[in-house]
């Protein structure tokens, strides 16, 4: 575009037109602040936007396509070209968090409501042994709206301890104690296992969690979300009473891989009970 054409006034109309937005939206962006015009009228009202400025209407309707929100667009138009990159691959990479997250969601409620009908096919249930294993623990009653906090709190609080007694030698793992849903609030434990032989330097609270046979299933971050999460807590507890097994202990989901980086679809945690098999 040539320096004449940038100077160059153009009609709502036309600059709509150009601009690949409707007149409607051009009033609402003008209201925003985010599109207001260069020049208006004083005896008409007619409003005037320099061609120049069409870019920037594009991009706003490119934006506005992605379903931004208008103010993430003003923020994105506020930024240097490098940031405001940034700022779209961030908003992005939020909204594919929460479609995975719906998307388990729905899965979920189509399994509830279907009494269950699938939810074999969708989780493959595995066993294995665990032996004795020393953790640092911590535990309070928690709604499901607190897990989060909890977890990851109590998880990096504890791990930290563990860096001074040699580290952690497992996945970290939560056991409800009791049921956490909207009606109740656990006991909830967060344990972090450590070498047995520094079990002397232990000043933290910690005990013995003992071995045990495991049926599990794993999920992905997505999954994990509440209350998408009970569908594997199902399918792992039907698979128990279709094998003729007994459970010993309590649920627990083991955190086998880095939550806070892991894309929505990794596979991040086993869904787990202690059985007797047979």
């Amino acid at each position: 575009m040539t320096d004449v054409e940038e100077e160059r006034l153009l009609t709502t109309g036309e600059f709509a037109r150009r601009g690949l937005l409707s007149p409607k939206a051009l009033r609402l962006y003008d209201r925003q602040g985010l599109l207001p015009p260069d020049l208006v009228d004083r005896a008409t009202g007619y409003r005037y936007y320099r061609a120049g400025r069409l870019r920037t209407a594009r991009l706003i309707v490119r934006l506005r396509g992605l379903d931004m929100p208008l103010a993430t667009v003003a923020e994105v138009l506020a930024l240097p070209s490098a940031e405001a990159a940034e700022r779209v691959a961030g908003y992005w990479a939020a909204v594919e968090r929460r479609t995975a997250s719906q998307r388990a969601l729905a899965e979920h409620l189509r399994v509830q409501l279907s009494g269950l009908e699938g939810i074999d096919e969708m989780y493959r249930i595995e066993q294995r042994e665990v032996p004795d294993q020393l953790v640092l623990t911590e535990q309070r009653r928690a709604r499901p709206e607190e897990l989060d906090d909890f977890i990851g709190g109590a998880t990096a609080r504890l791990t930290e301890a563990a860096a001074g007694l040699g580290g952690p030698v497992a996945a970290p793992f939560v056991i409800y104690h009791g049921d956490v849903n909207e009606d109740a609030d656990g006991p909830v434990e967060v344990c972090v296992p450590i070498d047995p032989a520094r079990a002397g330097d232990v000043t933290v609270p910690h005990r013995v969690e003992p071995a045990h046979r495991e049926a599990y299933t794993r999920i992905t971050k997505a999954q994990v979300d509440f209350p998408q999460i009970l569908s594997a807590y199902d399918a792992v507890c039907g698979w128990i009473e279709s094998a003729g097994a007994e459970r010993t202990g309590r649920g627990r989901e083991v955190y086998f891989a880095d939550f806070a980086a892991a894309a929505p679809d990794d596979l991040v945690c086993d869904i787990a009970f202690p059985v007797r098999v047979g």
